[in-house]
């Protein structure tokens, strides 16, 4: 006979409408698992996949105002610890709504991904079993381990929640974080919990302006952590708001809001006070006898004041913002196309970059200088800001005195000051045809003679050029030499635009953390700005983030700091049949989005989502038809279904 293990005899019980084995199953989830059957859920029919509509949502997240926007800045945190983990981390209002979603864009794109948005609700008589719902009606940190969840299409997560709650105790929100592999379950539950604590320690500051607020713990090296108590108390004493950690340090007295210092505490409240305001420790005993050490975190304020930029610190883990990558590349074909650049740059030979304005032509050079290991410069010369006769001076340097105008003490050049490192000629097509001969002899001899000079110099350079204009057209007219074409083009990497990239996610937070670090970008900000066609590319995304940035005084972009992109366009660009179902009309929307960006090729299209070509024809057959029918639209070779 099979052996089957425990959590197989426990499915199996579940789906035969059996009594589940006892101890096969924590005690909540075979609970959750009865409670779900009692009601007469199937788990293996697809849940229920509610979602309200937007204006709900806005409404309850105006509810939550200040709690979304400390759990946004956790969210990020949070975000940076576990990137690359294929996470999605989510923040839900009390009763399990989802208001908010930072991840990975794997995950992002993924079945789950595109279940776990704002408005989706996962109560139990919804979801089943899940860690959202289940943390929301047991006021508890819980997590659901893969086949734990009741559904058996949510098999393949793991989901880590913790409730945030008031100093009375009372659910605000929750926070979660779901996965598709189970690399760090365990480390990532951890992290959870410490970011819910913060977020409710931070709700203290935030809500206690006019308050001192003290953390006190009996001993002193806990008392910069989480594990330290907080108490918020007015100048008279009365004690306003405790956090989790000091409730549990005074259990047995009356720790609560409306309790005075003297009831928790034996000394004299004043005595106290002046201790801790000239920067001392004080060492009190609380009324069950129990030696603790205290500290004064926030002077209270006679008015309220805004929300401290810093919640109270956690050591051992950074309150710094994710450190931003220099170079975003998770294309498939961008990545396929510089592939070969280490064999490339080791034999030196030039490298071309085609692309439209601001797709990141100068970024991409210097990630070439990074790839050599050259230890010379990165030297970025504008070959149309030049003036047609001191192109070569410039480039190539020249003696004192050598034409009118020229520097007093002459010049070495841009391409000696790149000597061993990089030389990067952007707008190459505006070289005038005087001077594109005497740039191909140097790319040939890789000597410089300055002009007015009479000693040649021999240097070491790695050859990048750049481009927005067709240099083949150009050649073809006679306003390029072929010659230096060829030159120049030894390896030729074509930047898609912005809008065809399929790590548009990625490249968006690359920005955010480059203008702000430790700034939250939610994805639905980010599944927003992906709807638009970007004809100015990564600078006028750049640009439009720095708008956000502007109009999102919270310290976080989501759909509302985007007042330029219509909300409408979502469901507009679905087709018919998906319009009225939210889950549905997302993922229309982005099919028929790259569909328009690959000019209607739905094999192009299939293979950037990792869709059938069956599956993007039914969300794409109107717009086929419609070109098929236009003349003037021509076909697209692999367009056929």
């Amino acid at each position: 006979m099979q052996h089957l293990s425990g959590m197989d005899r426990a499915r199996s019980a579940l789906e035969r409408g059996e009594r589940f084995p006892a101890g096969l199953l924590p005690a909540l989830v075979a609970e959750s698992w009865q409670r779900c059957r009692d009601i007469g859920l199937d788990p293996n029919a697809a849940p229920r996949e509610e979602v309200l509509p937007f204006a709900q949502v806005r409404r309850k997240r105006d509810e939550t105002e200040g709690l979304r926007r400390l759990a946004l800045a956790e969210m990020q945190l949070l975000y940076s610890q576990i990137a690359g983990s294929n996470f999605m981390i989510a923040l839900g209002d009390a009763s399990g709504m989802v208001l908010d979603t930072i991840s990975d864009p794997v995950f992002a794109e993924s079945a789950a991904g595109r279940a776990i948005i704002p408005g989706s609700r996962w109560d139990e008589r919804n979801r089943g079993t899940n860690a959202l719902g289940l943390a929301a009606m047991a006021g508890q940190p819980v997590a659901i381990y893969g086949r734990e969840h009741f559904f058996a299409s949510h098999g393949h997560l793991s989901c880590m929640a913790a409730p945030i709650v008031d100093s009375h105790g009372r659910v605000l929100g929750l926070l979660d974080a779901s996965c598709a592999n189970e690399a760090r379950q365990q480390h990532t539950h951890v992290l959870v919990r410490m970011a819910a604590a913060q977020i409710e320690n931070g709700l203290i500051f935030q809500e206690c302006p006019e308050s001192f607020i003290l953390a006190f713990h009996p001993r002193g090296e806990y008392l910069d952590t989480l594990s330290a108590g907080l108490l918020a108390i007015s100048r008279d004493g009365m004690v306003a708001a405790l956090n989790r950690p000091g409730i549990a340090l005074l259990a047995g007295l009356p720790a609560a809001a409306g309790s005075h210092f003297r009831d928790l505490f034996d000394g004299d409240f004043g005595r106290t006070i002046d201790t801790l305001l000239n920067g001392g420790v004080a060492a009190i005993r609380d009324r069950a006898g129990s030696a603790v050490l205290m500290v004064c975190r926030q002077i209270g304020q006679r008015r309220p004041r805004p929300l401290p930029a810093t919640t109270v610190p956690v050591r051992g883990v950074s309150q710094a913002g994710p450190r931003a990558p220099d170079f975003i590349c998770e294309d498939e074909g961008l990545r396929q196309a510089i592939s070969d650049l280490p064999e490339a740059v080791a034999m030196q030979m030039p490298i071309h970059l085609t692309g439209e304005t601001g797709t990141g032509k100068e970024l991409m050079a210097r990630h070439i200088h990074d790839v050599s290991g050259r230890e010379g410069a990165f030297v970025a010369v504008n070959c149309g800001a030049i003036a047609e006769p001191l192109f070569v001076a410039e480039l190539f340097g020249h003696e004192r005195g050598a034409f009118t105008n020229a520097r007093h003490e002459g010049s070495a050049g841009l391409a000696r000051a790149a000597h061993k490192g990089t030389l990067f000629l952007d707008e190459v097509a505006d070289i005038p045809l005087a001077a594109q001969t005497a740039l191909l002899r140097f790319l040939d001899s890789m000597e410089v003679r300055a002009v007015g000079g009479q000693r040649s110099h021999k240097i070491d350079v790695q050859i990048v050029s750049a481009t927005n204009r067709d240099l083949r057209e150009m050649v073809a007219a006679r306003t390029f030499r072929s010659d230096l074409f060829y030159r120049l083009a030894a390896l030729t990497i074509a930047l898609p635009p912005l809008a065809a990239r399929t790590d548009f996610a990625l490249v968006a937070q690359h920005l955010v953390q480059k203008l702000a670090p430790g700034t939250a970008i939610t994805d639905a900000a980010i599944a927003l700005l992906r709807r638009r066609a970007w004809p100015g590319n990564i600078r006028e995304l750049r640009s439009s983030l720095q708008k956000a940035l502007i109009r999102g005084k919270g310290g976080f972009i989501d759909e509302a700091a985007l007042d330029d992109v219509p909300r409408e366009r979502a469901s507009a660009t679905a087709c018919p049949a998906c319009r009225q179902n939210p889950l549905a009309s997302r993922r229309c929307s982005e099919i028929r989005a790259i569909f328009a960006s690959t000019e209607g090729n739905i094999s192009a299209t299939a293979r950037q989502l990792g869709l059938s070509r069956t599956t993007v024809y039914k969300h794409v057959a109107e717009e086929r038809a419609a070109r098929e029918g236009d003349l003037s639209v021509p076909a697209r070779q692999g367009s056929r279904a």
